[in-house]
């Protein structure tokens, strides 16, 4: 199991099927990190702090089952694109956001979104799988929809535009006025055959006092009684991992999700894929 645990996961045991990662992709001052601040603490800060990058992780018991989710919100500036690939390489689930009164906003998700397809797709060249990315597109600021600055048609055709393999929704959120945003998880995960008790609306949240429940006796105790309430916690020292440990990440994904023996190879093919 490829992960970095902080002194509160030591003893969850999360197995790697479980592990999935959300990479939220825009430019600068569209509201990416608003966003995160949605989902994790449910709050909207009215101070803007640009992103260098950062990195959040979220443990659950869903079930009778552990389910750990990174959430990297990227900078918008990108200014190494090998690690923009990179985080697109290691990224299970993906959120673009573009600001409806920023044009130049809405562009770079077109650009972005060709990105995410192109370098997913060179991993399966030399197979016959179809390209499952689950991917969400936001038209965050809605609030200021007196200043729009992107029609409904072209959003609508960036949505149904391209592959018929894509997984691809879209919503108009306001992360101030928390319009939408539920709702948008919920089908994120929903496109990803997650369970849909991720979402920020249908989870209790706890805090690091009452991890045990997250604990995994916990789990066993919970699936022997059917219980179905779900819980969600945000671990308090989750750092970003190393270069290395992401490529070991993709790997193990591709080991243990590629279904057969031709693992190793994708993840050689994954490594080559970051320094292309």
């Amino acid at each position: 199991m490829i992960k970095k645990m902080s002194p509160s996961e030591k003893d969850f045991h999360i197995p790697a099927k479980n592990c999935y990662r959300m990479v939220i992709l825009g430019s600068t001052k569209v509201g990416k990190t608003a966003i995160v601040s949605r989902f994790l603490t449910g709050r909207f800060d009215e101070q803007y702090t640009p992103t260098i990058e950062d990195f959040h992780r979220k443990l659950y018991s869903i079930r009778g089952n552990v389910y750990q989710l990174d959430i990297l919100d990227t900078s918008g500036n990108h200014p190494f694109p090998a690690m923009r690939r990179l985080s697109i390489l290691t990224g299970d689930v993906f959120i673009l956001v573009f600001s409806l009164d920023n044009r130049d906003s809405f562009l770079e998700v077109q650009r972005l979104k060709r990105l995410i397809y192109e370098t997913k797709s060179c991993l399966k060249s030399k197979t016959k799988e179809n390209l499952d990315v689950p991917l969400v597109i936001c038209g965050n600021k809605g609030d200021r929809e007196g200043a729009r600055q992107v029609q409904r048609s072209e959003i609508e055709q960036l949505v149904d535009g391209g592959d018929g393999d894509e997984k691809c929704a879209y919503f108009q959120i306001s992360a101030k006025r928390n319009d939408n945003v539920d709702r948008m998880f919920r089908a994120l995960f929903g496109l990803a055959k997650l369970p849909r008790e991720m979402s920020p609306d249908l989870h209790r949240k706890l805090s690091l006092q009452h991890c045990h429940v997250l604990r995994r006796k916990s789990f066993k105790k919970a699936k022997q009684e059917a219980q179905a309430e779900a819980y969600g916690m945000v671990t308090p020292y989750a750092r970003r991992p190393s270069v290395h440990s992401d490529l070991m990440y993709i790997k193990e994904k591709a080991v243990g999700g590629g279904g057969g023996g031709g693992g190793a190879g994708q993840a050689k093919d994954k490594e080559r894929c970051v320094i292309s």
